[in-house]
């Protein structure tokens, strides 16, 4: 009994030391491992078929807008980059450099893209002429490299994988309606598939995105209380255009400069969802993006008919469109039970030569253990049942440690008390100045997550930091 549960006593438990319960459990349940290349990331077969469903639900979504995939390189000429001051500004700290092809040096120094504006500039330039070349909506699912000094598996890395969508409308108004669109999907993405509820906001100028005119973003708050970025949509405005020359001959036969969106969403929500829903035991994984959402495992596999059996309901489950596999190995069901309660296999199905006799087999919850007894006859709308239940009931327990970790502060000194004493988002108004923002951050290591769109509440008339005159709402949070 001691050998089974060793499994499980390897993770440190949440509550005593929350990261390294985070690296335990990314390493013990087999989705990443830890390369040769410092800061870079092995994403292994779970980890990479749990991006895979990422990857297909959020590019059906897109394409329903319209969206179509294309591929750009990934080296940027330094002169391109630096056709636009604010954005090469604000990637200058991170960006990886190619000077030499083979042994011969380069003319000109080639960028590893961190983000790839001023390819999909470059591209538009030559693509648009016409109004009637409008709108352009693309998106590409790339690797990106971000030369970070602090890495942890899934929420930073140097290399990771991503999509990013960029458009070019004809007006202002058109761009900012895709803009907030896009962030639409994406909220909705991750309260719907990953059970993850988020706030929908608008960044402040200090924290939105180098060379936009405005960012808006979804913030999720994780088990430990702090939030994490988990996707980003920005408008440029005609910014980059001016910057490329990207002009079109409008119906006035004028030519006018192009408005441009990006919008991008990356691995680290593998790393939300694990924080999200994880527990002591290893992870606990949404149905929707499990990459196995049924473990079929055989009690007293030696006897007759018993493996036949097991095999049997896999592939009727299989069949009915349910993500299953048997485990067939020679370990002992209590070593199997904890292996998938490690990987967050949402339900384990318990068939043994009782069950056989009595045509029925337990199926057990992942998330609450709870067991039930089904027969046979009716497994597979039973399990497709039970899988919609697990979904849906956490995104609940999310939403309400969410709401449980929300608190109001009215003065700087409910808010010094929220941020050192409380686990959270701090909800309290702001005057607008980047120096009260700026003074948070020294203080507290605190910043502004996002100015929440359907939180229109005023819960104060002052500013939270400096007592002015305030009428804007911020969520602030420690952040990952």
């Amino acid at each position: 009994m001691a050998k089974e549960k060793k499994l499980v006593e390897a993770i440190t438990s949440m509550n005593e030391d929350f990261a390294q319960w985070y690296t335990d459990v990314v390493k013990k349940a087999e989705l990443i491992d830890y390369s040769s290349v410092k800061g870079c990331m092995i994403i292994k077969p779970d980890g990479y078929a749990i991006w895979e469903n990422i990857q297909a639900e959020l590019d059906r979504r897109f394409k329903e807008t319209g969206v179509e995939n294309v591929y750009m390189p990934m080296f940027i000429p330094e002169s391109l980059l630096n056709k636009e001051k604010d954005h090469v500004e604000g990637f200058a700290p991170e960006v990886a450099w190619v000077t030499h092809g083979g042994s011969n040096p380069l003319q000109e120094r080639l960028c590893v893209r961190p983000t790839s504006e001023t390819l999909f500039c470059d591209f538009y330039r030559n693509l648009i002429q016409s109004y009637r070349d409008l709108p352009k909506l693309y998106n590409q699912w790339c690797s990106v490299v971000r030369w970070e000094k602090e890495t942890r598996p899934f929420l930073r890395s140097r290399e990771f994988l991503w999509q990013e969508g960029h458009t070019a409308h004809a007006t202002a108004e058109e761009a900012e309606e895709r803009t907030v669109q896009m962030l639409h999907v994406y909220a909705d993405f991750c309260e719907e598939v990953l059970a993850i509820p988020v706030v929908r906001g608008k960044k402040t100028e200090k924290e939105k995105f180098a060379g936009a005119e405005a960012t808006y973003t979804i913030e999720a708050l994780m088990h430990d209380g702090k939030a994490l970025q988990s996707g980003t949509s920005h408008n440029f405005g005609d910014g980059f255009a001016k910057a490329f020359g990207i002009q079109y001959t409008d119906r006035d036969n004028q030519l006018k400069y192009v408005h441009q969106t990006s919008w991008g969403m990356t691995t680290r929500l593998i790393g939300a969802v694990i924080m999200v829903h994880g527990d002591d035991s290893g992870l606990v994984l949404p149905p929707e993006i499990a990459p196995t959402q049924v473990m079929v495992i055989p009690v007293q596999q030696h006897k007759e008919g018993v493996l036949e059996k097991a095999a049997e309901i896999r592939e009727r489950l299989f069949a009915f469109g349910v993500r299953t596999k048997l485990d067939d190995t020679e370990k002992s069901p209590g070593w199997k039970f904890s292996e998938q309660e490690m990987r967050g296999i949402p339900i384990r199905i318990e068939i043994g030569p009782k069950d056989m006799e009595a045509g029925q087999c337990v199926l057990v919850r992942r998330d609450t253990r709870e067991k039930t007894i089904v027969a046979l006859e009716e497994l597979e709308s039973r399990a497709k049942e039970l899988l919609k239940n697990i979904q849906n009931d956490l995104f609940a327990r999310a939403k309400a440690h969410r709401d449980a970790h929300i608190y109001d502060a009215h003065s700087y000194e409910e808010f010094t008390e929220c941020v050192t004493e409380k686990q959270g988002f701090i909800r309290g108004m702001w005057c607008g100045d980047q120096a009260c923002e700026d003074k948070i951050k020294e203080e507290f290591a605190a910043t502004a997550r996002c100015m929440p769109f359907d939180d229109k509440e005023e819960i104060a008339s002052v500013c939270v930091c400096c007592g002015r005159p305030a009428h804007k709402l911020v969520y602030w949070g420690k952040a990952y």
